[in-house]
């Protein structure tokens, strides 16, 4: 049995759906038990917990064979995330599944203090478990693209925060991640270990908009947004702290949000950029 948490979003479905395929049990994890129906029907165990209750967590976790762990996104502050890894240490330790995958991120162990801390806190709390823990660390999501088809079909232009424009980012696709996480959690190993993830190449923003070209049949070209508005354009949007998701930025433009073992070091994924662009172009579409 596998507990799957964050079931319902794209990575923790491909975790469950490719587990389902291996004919591996699954117990999906919700916090709206409607919205576990779907997986019920599909032979699935529902527990319902909240990423904050950790006597639901050790229930949901309670006798499993491994646990696949997702916190929400966007991350919370940083007080926040102290609870949230002081609940999900308590929920592990009371159900000692035999292992947990934990999705952490690239860059987890970066000193400066950005959006991505809230995985770096928790890290440090759950290295501490008694059971074997691998903390998966996927580079930039491509889907996060899905916010450029828009105004890439009907300007032609995308806003780019990444930069310089012609400067590689590590990326991966969701599925590669949902795979890698599959695997991992029907792997056996000891203690503590980090995966990191990125897909088969590093792609610009450059590349992002010539794709995007090629695949809406028009010009389509990318534009940095520059740096001074960040801030006021974020507040404009609601957000209270910018500071954070500022500095996340900063570190991927700077480069010391990077994998702690380099472009070497990480696990190659095989979803190709396009592939996951032309998913984005033809569900926009619809």
């Amino acid at each position: 049995m596998f507990s799957i948490t964050g079931i319902t979003g794209n990575v923790g479905g491909s975790v469950a759906n490719r587990l389902l395929a291996a004919g591996r049990p699954i117990r999906a994890v919700v916090r709206d038990g409607r919205k576990g129906d779907a997986w019920a029907e599909r032979g699935c165990e529902v527990a319902i917990a909240d990423i904050t209750d950790a006597a639901a967590l050790a229930s949901a976790f309670k006798g499993a064979e491994g646990v696949f762990v997702l916190v929400p996104h966007p991350a919370f502050g940083f007080p926040e995330a102290q609870e949230i890894a002081a609940t999900l240490k308590s929920a592990l330790e009371k159900a000692r599944p035999g292992r947990v995958v934990y999705l952490s991120t690239i860059g987890a162990q970066a000193s400066e203090p950005n959006l991505l801390t809230q995985h770096t806190i928790i890290e440090q709390t759950l290295s501490a478990l008694p059971m074997p823990i691998t903390f998966l660390r996927p580079a930039w999501f491509m889907e996060n693209s899905s916010w450029d088809v828009v105004p890439a079909r009907e300007n032609g232009v995308i806003s780019s925060f990444l930069q310089p424009l012609d400067k590689p980012v590590p990326m991966v696709a969701t599925a590669d991640v949902g795979r890698v996480a599959a695997q991992l959690l029907q792997e056996t190993w000891t203690r503590r270990r980090v995966v990191e993830l990125e897909g088969p190449r590093r792609v610009t923003p450059d590349e992002i908009a010539a794709t995007l070209a090629e695949l809406l049949c028009r010009p389509v070209r990318s534009e940095s947004v520059p740096r001074g508005t960040w801030e006021p354009l974020f507040r404009s949007q609601g957000m209270q702290n910018p500071t954070p998701r500022i500095r996340m930025l900063d570190g991927f433009n700077e480069g010391w949000i990077e994998f702690e073992n380099g472009a070497a070091g990480s696990q190659k994924g095989d979803v190709a950029l396009k592939t996951v662009l032309q998913t984005l172009v033809e569900r926009e579409g619809k």
